[in-house]
């Protein structure tokens, strides 16, 4: 029988998805509960909110246990996002399960943004300036949460302090993408470059969108001196935190210049377009995690992207709908989602970036044509 393996996360289908992409039984807890992943869980149990609080943090050591107790003797445990303002928790975690992933000394080394600031100033990488007060001129800076993910939480700054457990960091050009690497704690293999764009809101202007990784064929997204400087960056830092894993560096790009804006230490929103190799991404984790370095295969020939499609409207409940094979993270009929909030992600893959952004776009817009219209006629079906 095939390994079992504990995962947790804000979101887990997307790993629960790669684990069975890598002959693994996955036994999920998240926030979330969607249908896909709960099909794909051997067993599945809902968490609270925030990882970080008390109670919350209580209920995930009790629902992982439970779980571990039903998968027998699962190979450990992997963390997705919402772990990286929570390092007590990562490894209190630690110590009831094999970790497979970043140790909790190198999620907080990661993730306090003044340490991060200083480790990359250290090592020469470019990053933005970061401070806890607000400046004099708060136009050129940026508030955000200790540990935040999905951009959701940015800010521009203003002359009021920060709130609790958010800093500031100072605004700069250029356009977002993510080195997607595979680390052992001392180096790292690249396995690709992605482009990335946000679904700006009233109140939420960098909240993230979505990401595309280009074919092989095709011009690169961006200058191989670029993307060779931010790879050694990034391997010195791996090397001076121990990060092993999946995990993935955040940049804006402005013509020649580039800021590494920071480090996720954890398969991230890309492990959708990304695990299309001849070695399993979660495998390949695995196996880093462990201390071996595998060859994850040849960069797929076509282009491949992944959009959350946020709800322009609240569904109270969630209509029954009979979703495309393209659509992921499905909610379950009955259920809540709030005005803004992610109703599901749209996948799409084509011979290169201008077809799949394309048919991403139209995936989408009939997706929202599809709720709507069910939200009206409930008793219509859908085509």
């Amino acid at each position: 029988m095939a390994d079992a393996v504990l995962i947790a996360a804000q979101a887990g289908r997307a790993l629960a998805e790669a684990a069975r992409r890598a002959g693994l039984r996955p036994y999920v807890a998240d926030l979330f509960g969607d249908s896909d992943t709960r099909a794909l869980a051997e067993a599945y149990r809902q968490l609270p909110g925030r990882f970080g609080t008390a109670p919350a943090a209580d209920a995930t050591l009790a629902a992982l246990d439970d779980l571990a107790a039903r998968a027998g003797n699962p190979v450990g445990l992997i963390l997705g996002s919402g772990f990286e303002d929570a390092p007590d928790l990562i490894a209190r975690l630690a110590a009831r399960h094999r970790l497979i992933g970043a140790s909790a000394g190198t999620v907080a080394a990661l993730k306090d943004p003044v340490a991060f600031a200083a480790l990359c100033a250290r090592l020469g990488v470019p990053h933005p300036a970061v401070a806890a007060a607000p400046p004099a001129d708060p136009a050129g800076w940026l508030v955000k949460r200790i540990g935040g993910s999905g951009g959701s939480h940015i800010r521009p700054a203003t002359r009021s302090p920060a709130p609790a457990r958010h800093y500031l960091q100072a605004r700069v050009p250029g356009r977002p993408h993510a080195l997607n690497v595979l680390a052992d704690g001392r180096a790292i293999r690249l396995l690709a470059v992605t482009e990335q764009w946000c679904a700006p809101s009233p109140i939420r202007p960098f909240r993230y969108a979505g990401a595309l990784a280009r074919g092989a064929g095709e011009a690169p997204a961006l200058p191989a001196h670029i993307v060779q400087a931010v790879a050694a960056g990034t391997e010195r830092i791996v090397a001076a935190t121990g990060l092993r894993g999946l995990a993935s560096a955040d940049l804006l790009v402005d013509g020649s210049d580039w800021w590494l804006t920071e480090i996720n230490p954890r398969p991230g929103a890309t492990l959708d377009i990304l695990d299309r190799r001849g070695t399993p991404l979660l495998a390949a984790h695995v196996a880093a995690c462990l201390g071996t370095m595998p060859d994850p295969g040849a960069h797929p020939a076509g282009a491949a992207a992944a959009q959350i499609c946020y709800a322009d409207r609240e569904l109270a409940p969630v209509p029954d709908l009979h979703w495309p094979d393209c659509v992921r993270d499905r909610p379950c009929p009955g259920s809540v989602v709030r005005r803004d909030a992610p109703l599901c992600t749209v996948l799409a893959e084509g011979a290169d970036r201008a077809e799949v952004l394309a048919l991403l776009e139209t995936r989408t817009a009939h997706l929202r044509a599809v709720c709507a219209a069910k939200k009206t006629h409930p008793e219509e079906a859908p085509s």
